[in-house]
This record gives C-alpha cells, structure tokens and sequence, in this order.
C-alpha cells in the first residue's frame, strides 16, 4: 500500500499505511463476528467515494501562489522550512511545470543551481539499462547522445558508431524511433555482459513533430540528427556527430538531458524560430505544442544540490527533499487541503447519513467512519497527548480548524501552514481501502515453501562452534 501510494502521489506513504491497518483490523474482527466480506467491501467503497468527494470540495488550488508552494513542501519534508523554500525557489526559476532534478553537492551547504536542459515523456525501452535500481532510473555522466529518425532494425549498422563510443569509455544514450525486439535485445545482451554503459528511448512526438523534436534535441546537445533526408546513413554515423550532455537520467517514463553541449548561438536562433512560428500559425494544437517545445528548449532544468555532513545524513536528507518535491507536484495537481488529519476529520460529516443495503454495508461504513480518525489520533500520539481529546476537540470546530502537534495549539491549518496535497490526501485513503478490501475478501494465500537447509559443518578442531567463522 505504501508503494503504489508512494509511485501514484509521491508522497502519503505512512498515511496509507495508517489507514489500511485501521480498515483491516476492524475489518476483520467484523469478520470473525459473522459479517459477511463482500458486504464489508461494498460498504468500504460507498465510504471512501463520499470521501474523496469531500476532500476535493475542500481542495484550494495552489495557482501562482509560492508561498502555499513552500508550506506544502515543508510539511512534506518533515517540518523543514529551509526545504520548503528551496523547492519554491527552484519552481519560480523553472515555472510549476518545469523540470527540477535532485543531486548530492559536495559539501554540506544545499544550493539550487539553473541549468540548461530538457525533459521528454518517453522513458527506457528496457529495465534492463537502469543502473539506480532504488530509484529504476538509468544515470549517466557526460554521456554521447546518438540521435536517429528512423527505427533500428538491424545492430549491425550501428556497431561502427557503438564501437567508437565504447573506445572513449563515455555511456552512449540512443534516442531513434524504435529499437526493434531483435537489436534490443543484442544491446541489453552487452550491457549486462560487458558492463556497456548504454540506453536506448524511443523520439518524443509523432510524424514531423518527432523530426523538429529531434533536431531540438541535436542542437540542445550539439549533435547532428542521423537521418536519410540529410543523405546519412547510419553505418556512415561518426563520433563527431553525436551530441553529449552534463549528465542524462532516464526513468520508465521521461529522459531528462542536462547541460546539453550545444552552441548558444543555435539554441538561441532555434528558440527565436520556434517563436515566429507560435506567432504565425492559426491552429490553437499546432500553437500549444510549439510552446511545449519553446518551453523544453529555453526553459532549463534547476538542478537542486543537496548537502550533508555524511552518507547516512544524506541518503535520509536527499529522501526527503524528494518527498517535498513530490508532494509539492501533487498540490499544483488538484490543490491543497487543511493537514494534521483535519481534511479527514471533515470529511466525517458526510457520511453521517449515508447507509449501506444491508447491516454489513453500513458496518463498512463505520469502519472508514473510524479509520479516517486515525491520522490525527497517530499525530496526537507522536505528540504525547490523549487522541480521543483531541479528536472530539476538532471535529467540534469548522473549515480547517485543527491541532498543531508542532506547537500544541489548536489553530486555522492554513494560516499555521500546515497544508497537505488533495492528491496525496485522496490517494492515501484509494489505496489502504483497495488493499484493506482485498485483504477482507481473500480466503486463502498460497506461499511457497522454504526447504530446510541443514546447518554448515563446523570447521575440524572447532568443536561446538558449528557454523561459526
């Protein structure tokens, strides 16, 4: 439950954890009493439709609102206002919707750093490049970037190119439109075999935005689009013609390029293009996605260096500045919504007159009744303090009047700016509910069983000591 929250939202991994344990405890002791499971289910899911409705009536969206941008992030990472404001930093240099990446500095100050750079939503063909397997990303520094318009069929037209790249040590990162089963399977072959630092992606866009897409991508990187229009072969592909980068992160959906090598000079006459053509054409989808590409091209990457003191600090510290950035995503998504558990607590009232078909439907509905409580009595519980008190405290107020464990008040959550994403908020209570519902209604798991392994010999002269080193 915490992975698929973590993977839909980013963020609301404890929050789900929370709220499936509650669901299932009262689940199945309802269970144990006769109830029947399905009813149970049914019951659960009428719950949690009328709550998501109440948490999206009560989102606020965050708009150009930095400030809201900053609290969001700060809760995210723990109370840390000093985060909170370098994600805002980072999304006023890049825009909301730019592309902010994450990176170890090299000493203990956090900066954040504006790059030039590119995103596109196509990710690695195969998992079998990925080189961060806690993250599923494939990460490469200075990296060559060979960039062909048409579909590889065949390995054996590349391996000149493949070969050239291998000699100079860099990673290569092959972007053309398709890689076929066959020559994917060859490179992944090599890739495990012989340690080749290498991925392949299919070219964003379609048709002739796929060709402009590309030739973006060639003078971003300094590179030359490999393409029969231009009377080059791909066998007659030269190192020279390949593009490089600063460092590219390739996950299963987007392939960010950071720090392209290409010429200022270009990539300034491209952007002055692509604006004359924004302003010319008469086609409201023609306009739209050549403002994508304006945006790709001179919009920049803010790579954000964070610093630590150790390993272990950094690791925990880099985690956290991840969730921020996450759950900041998910605010400018579908808003924001009072935190602290209070967004719950209101939802409380909407199910007050809702009733199943049947008893076992309405128990259901108690459950989550109950279980939507129990992320504020876990906060009152971190904090010392008795959850039922302040359970009944809050739901006696209105709007988004809560408890502040940080500073034991109780107080308007906004104004305290103790907010949390809508998105995360919802999809917390999704997911414990559909794990929680399969978990109710399961009757049986099969596992497969250990073999007992008999205990290693003792080394001679070593006696009563089997096992040991």
């Amino acid at each position: 439950v915490a992975s698929k929250t973590g993977d839909d939202a980013g963020d609301g991994t404890t929050t789900a954890t929370v709220l499936a344990q509650s669901i299932i405890t009262e689940g199945l002791k309802n269970v144990s009493h006769g109830a029947n499971p399905m009813d149970l289910k049914r019951g659960i899911d009428k719950a949690v439709a009328k709550v998501v409705e109440s948490i999206k009536a009560q989102s606020e969206a965050v708009g150009n609102d930095y400030d809201k941008i900053e609290q969001v992030a700060a809760v995210s990472a723990n109370n840390e206002p000093a985060i909170g404001k370098l994600i805002a930093d980072a999304m006023r240099k890049v825009s909301k919707d730019g592309v902010i990446t994450i990176e170890e500095a090299k000493g203990t100050d956090t900066t954040i750093e504006l790059v030039e750079g590119m995103q596109f939503d196509r990710g690695y063909l195969s998992a079998y490049f990925v080189t961060n397997t806690e993250k599923m990303e494939c990460e490469m520094e200075k990296p060559y970037i060979l960039i062909y318009e048409k579909k590889i069929s065949n390995l054996k037209d590349m391996l000149p190119i493949l070969e050239a790249a291998v000699q100079t040590g860099r990673p290569l990162l092959i972007i053309a439109e398709d890689v076929d089963s066959e020559a994917l399977t060859t490179l992944v072959v090599n890739r495990l075999r012989s340690q080749l630092k290498i991925c392949a992606v299919k070219a964003p866009g379609f048709g002739d935005r796929r060709k402009e897409m590309l030739e973006d991508i060639a003078i971003l990187t300094g590179g030359t689009v490999i393409s029969e229009e231009k009377g080059i072969q791909l066998e007659q592909a030269t190192i020279e013609m390949l593009g490089t980068s600063e460092k590219i992160t390739v996950s299963k959906d987007n392939t960010t390029i950071v720090n392209g090598s290409g010429e200022k000079s270009k990539i300034s006459a491209r952007i002055a293009q692509i604006r004359s053509q924004i302003s010319t054409t008469t086609s409201d989808y023609d306009k739209e996605k050549l403002q994508e590409r304006l945006a790709k091209l001179s919009g920049g990457v803010a790579v954000l260096y964070v610093g630590a003191a150790s390993e272990v600090e950094m690791k925990e510290k880099k985690a956290r500045v991840d969730d921020a950035l996450c759950a900041t995503r998910a605010a400018i998504e579908e808003g924001i919504v009072p935190g602290g558990g209070v967004a719950y607590i209101r939802a409380i009232d909407v199910l007050e007159n809702l009733k199943g078909d049947n008893a076992d439907e309405t128990t259901g509905i108690e459950i989550i009744k109950r279980a939507i409580e129990e992320p504020l009595r876990q906060i009152v519980a971190n904090a010392g303090k008795e959850g039922a008190v302040v359970v009944q405290k809050v739901r006696e107020g209105k709007g988004d009047f809560g408890y502040n464990a940080r500073t034991n008040v109780y107080e308007k959550m906004h104004a305290a700016g103790v907010v949390d994403p809508a998105k995360v908020t919802r999809v917390a209570l999704e997911n414990a509910a559909s794990i929680a519902g399969m978990f109710l209604t399961t009757e049986c798991v099969i596992v497969e069983k250990k073999e007992d392994k008999p205990e290693p010999m003792g080394n001679p002269g070593m006696g009563g000591m089997g096992g040991m080193m």
